[in-house]
């Protein structure tokens, strides 16, 4: 399916989860009201409705707090947050004091000094990647 269609149905299904009529107008008139940015057009919420564009960051913020709902799933799905999920607890589960402690050292080195450390660190994962293909 389309990014854009897909993004089109959550607006709507969000809508309706808010209590409201999924239609431009009345979406028009809740999101000007909220927006500090040049007001949008009946036109550009209809597009938004139809399928036929994403707005923009700014934009789709305000929308997510009309709604009551997390921005990246607004735009990207329910799918979205369980990818975060696991990303948050794979570093949660992996990352101890002694990785923490490199880390910290890390960030204070200078961009130099990072970059060269980053290319050893990735040089070291190559190889160990090469010897467990063998």
């Amino acid at each position: 399916m389309d990014n854009k269609i897909e993004f089109a149905q959550r607006l709507k299904d969000g809508m309706v989860a808010a209590g409201m009529e999924p239609r431009p107008g009345v979406l028009l008139t809740q999101f000007n009201t909220r927006y500090w940015g040049r007001s949008v057009t009946f036109q550009a919420v209809s597009r938004w409705l139809k399928g036929e564009a994403i707005p923009a960051h700014d934009k789709l913020l305000v929308l997510a707090e009309i709604l009551n709902i997390e921005p990246e799933v607004l735009q990207f799905g329910e799918a979205i947050r369980k990818t975060l999920q696991e990303r948050k607890q794979r570093w949660e589960d992996g990352v101890g004091y002694l990785e923490r402690e490199t880390f910290d050292a890390y960030l204070r080195l200078e961009p130099k000094a990072r970059n060269t450390a980053r290319e050893v660190i990735l040089a070291l994962a190559t190889a160990q990647k090469t010897n467990h293909d063998k």
